[in-house]
């Protein structure tokens, strides 16, 4: 595979660079109150419910009229909260989601004003690293709040935060890496490209392209659920439960500055679903068969509006997790990042490894090394299971079991007999004379 050409990027002119801040900036706030109406809307159809429909058609400018209000509503501190970190805090978080969306791609090679560019701001050879450090960043701004407020209600969130976002981050990175291998890049812009190339298996070329989700799904499927987990959303909105923590982390926030975390969620979602729309969904590229039959539609400024549309729905899946599954018990999330996800992903990671090294060395020509890779294989995971298994039930009495015995009446274990009803009432008219 030859590399992409990346020439174009850091040579755009002032202006140009500026005019895409600007858009971006514009366009993310836009879709923000785009996506606040959206969910409303769509978990309203869910419940059976028509959702906003008061303010403007079809409900449209509530989330208008909503921030409107935040923004100029009174902005109150607590008296013992931390003046600076109580203030810095919600703004580590808008800029650090602002801030991940520079190197996401939303379109291929394009004129502008006659200067030839790219439609993304700027990109570098460890571009999605940049994307975990700034989500990584991002999480200062969740810990502060909690820290800052003095507040149980908030410390508790803040440490639920923490923890939750370093755990799915664990997960969510190691599911990465299988792009990384697969595309033999970090560059956001390469990654795409090489998904926009036509995929071959074992020679043949299929006619589609080489969206990674279908060769790496198990990577897609554990990046779906760590995303969720990452951006707090429900089932996994355990930071700023409201039947624990009132609002958590969020709890003595108002005015503009609680806006501002409600604008970095938003942003957020939208930044988790681009990264898998970019590293999974084949980027700005027209779907199959759309771009074999008309290629004229997967080029040029046609490359926004398949970006979005992707995703717009995978932000679908996350109203749709809202609409319909409770919030997790703490132990029970904790449990399927640790447990689960972590050893899955490290696992694929290994078989993905192995894989691209057998290739290399053209191992899978010879049977031999073919089944004894399944023996071995066969051989892990039976060994897994064996040390997985249920220990043996203990041993009960399966003997008369007195239901009284203590003078309290208790429940029988499995396997115990109740004695007869007589002698139930004969015994307890003994106790009752005694």
């Amino acid at each position: 595979m030859n590399p992409l050409d990346l020439a174009l990027f850091g040579t755009d002119p002032w202006w140009l660079v500026l005019i895409k801040v600007v858009v971006l900036f514009v366009v993310l706030l836009v879709w923000t109150i785009f996506n606040v109406w959206y969910e409303r809307r769509l978990v309203g159809k869910m419940q059976h419910r028509l959702g906003p429909i008061m303010n403007g058609p079809f409900g449209l400018l509530q989330a208008v009229a909503d921030g409107s209000k935040l923004i100029m509503k009174e902005d109150f501190r607590p008296k013992s909260a931390d003046r600076v970190l109580f203030t810095l805090a919600p703004l580590i978080a808008g800029t650090a989601a602002f801030t991940a969306w520079s190197v996401i791609p939303f379109g291929g090679e394009v004129e502008i004003f006659g200067v030839r560019t790219r439609l993304q701001l700027t990109d570098l050879p460890i571009s999605v690293l940049v994307l975990l450090a700034v989500a990584s960043v991002g999480i200062y701004g969740f810990v502060l709040a909690g820290w800052s407020s003095n507040s149980p209600y908030s410390l508790l969130g803040a440490l639920r935060s923490s923890a939750q976002m370093i755990s799915y981050e664990l997960s969510m990175g190691l599911a990465l890496v299988a792009v990384f291998l697969h595309a033999s890049s970090m560059s956001t812009a390469e990654i795409v490209d090489v998904q926009g190339q036509s995929f071959s298996f074992f020679g043949m070329d299929w006619g589609f392209q080489n969206w990674f989700f279908l060769q790496l799904f198990p990577s897609f499927a554990i990046y779906l659920i760590s995303m969720v987990g990452e951006t707090n959303r429900a089932p996994f909105d355990l930071p700023e439960c409201e039947s624990e923590l009132v609002s958590g982390y969020l709890t003595e926030y108002s005015g503009f500055r609680y806006a501002t975390y409600f604008l970095a969620e938003y942003i957020n979602m939208a930044t988790v679903s681009a990264i898998a729309t970019t590293l999974f969904l084949g980027g700005f590229h027209a779907p199959w068969p759309i771009n074999a039959l008309v290629p004229a539609m997967d080029a040029g400024w046609w490359g926004p509006v398949w970006f979005f549309l992707k995703v717009q729905l995978l932000i679908s899946v996350f109203v749709w997790l809202r609409g319909t599954l409770p919030r997790f018990r703490y132990d029970q999330f904790m449990t399927l990042g640790w447990k689960w996800l972590i050893p899955i992903s490290l696992v694929w990671v290994m078989l993905i490894s192995a894989v691209r090294v057998a290739r290399a060395q053209n191992w899978l020509a010879n049977p031999l090394v073919i089944g004894g890779s399944v023996v071995v294989v066969l051989a892990l995971f039976g060994l897994w299971w064996w040390l997985d298994r249920e220990p043996a039930p203990p041993a009960v009495d399966t003997a008369e079991f007195d239901p009284f015995a203590g003078g309290y009446p208790v429940p029988p274990m499995p396997g115990q007999r109740l004695p007869e009803q007589a002698d139930v009432v004969s015994a307890e008219a003994e106790r009752t004379d005694a």
